[in-house]
């Protein structure tokens, strides 16, 4: 019977020196000359130096805007056809996966299946650092299998280091599975993995602390991720300008915000927000159309249903009949 440790070596990616030379010519891993003697500073010339490197995060993410909106257009292809939008991770880009994917629900009122967070080592590494797990590749093959992710699915993997053993292989086998594949990495794009359908690079430099990647790349990681989790649902009309009409009422202060944005849109008195929108059976959406038509329920949800969710089309179309 084989023991314990050698059935460990068996789901484990590669150790070793194989892994050391990899990690010696990554950018995420090398030095900066501009804080070799932080550990000298003081306390405020210690922030300017983060908050001096930090300035440069949204220029690494305005280069790859390009590919971002791939990764954008892969996502609205996915929602139109039933698809799912996954992202996987280990450490910090696994958390911040798993951020956005519970920010959607609240913030436009998605099925907390529409878009998830997999991050390696499953709930526990939220609340503490497992980072030895990121090289379990037999956990990801079975996160890609459980989940049935397929075809009509867009999995983006997060990894700083662009190594990470656990999001590689999850991306392979979603990939398989007949899913787009995105991998999003901190390296340069001849540095990214040739067997997905989209990289996209967020080179910023290397950290202020070596290898420290919860800085810089973790911060351009959570910007590309608000990007692309934000313009998908904009694009599959779950705003009305800039308003989040989509949201779920779920607290005091949703429920107020729905109030508040009946009251701008409509040009409503607060009481007859809030008559409106028991009446809209808590949709802001549909409240919205049946304050600026006067049409019913019934014939509000037919409308925005034909006008596929967004209410701009939804009021010129009914603008349109009503002439």
């Amino acid at each position: 019977m084989k023991s314990r440790s050698s059935r460990n070596k068996k789901r484990l990616a590669p150790r070793g020196r194989d892994v050391f030379d990899e990690l010696s010519g990554l950018v995420t891993e090398s030095l900066n000359p501009s804080t070799r003697n932080i550990d000298r500073l003081s306390t405020l010339s210690i922030l300017r130096e983060i908050n001096r490197e930090d300035r440069t995060v949204a220029e690494a993410v305005a280069r790859e805007i390009k590919y971002i909106g791939k990764a954008v257009d892969m996502v609205v292809e996915a929602f139109k056809s039933g698809g799912r939008l996954f992202y996987i991770g280990a450490g910090t880009s696994g958390r911040l996966g798993v951020l956005d994917a519970a920010e959607c629900p609240p913030t436009f009122g998605t099925d907390p299946e529409l878009v998830q967070g997999i991050i390696a080592g499953g709930p526990p590494s939220l609340m503490r650092s497992r980072e030895g797990v990121e090289d379990d590749i037999e956990a990801a093959r079975k996160e890609i299998e459980v989940r049935k992710i397929g075809k009509r699915d867009v999995v983006i993997g997060i990894t700083a280091s662009k190594r990470t053993p656990f999001v590689l292989e999850g991306l392979r086998r979603a990939k398989k599975r007949g899913a787009k594949t995105v991998f999003i990495s901190s390296n340069p794009r001849a540095m990214a993995p040739g067997d997905f359908d989209l990289c996209i690079c967020l080179v910023v430099g290397p950290e202020v602390i070596a290898g420290s990647s919860r800085m810089k790349a973790g911060t351009a990681q959570k910007m590309t991720l608000n990007m692309i989790s934000t313009a998908a649902m904009v694009r599959t009309g779950r705003v009305y300008g800039n308003r989040m009409v989509d949201l779920s009422a779920t607290s005091e202060k949703l429920r107020e915000r729905s109030k508040k944005i009946l009251m701008d849109v409509c040009r409503l008195e607060y009481d007859d927000a809030e008559e409106l929108l028991e009446r809209a059976g808590g949709s802001v959406k549909l409240a919205v159309i049946m304050g600026k038509t006067g049409l019913s329920k019934v014939q509000s949800k037919k409308l925005l249903e034909s006008s596929g969710g967004f209410i701009y089309m939804a009021l010129k179309e009914f603008r349109k009949k009503a002439k």
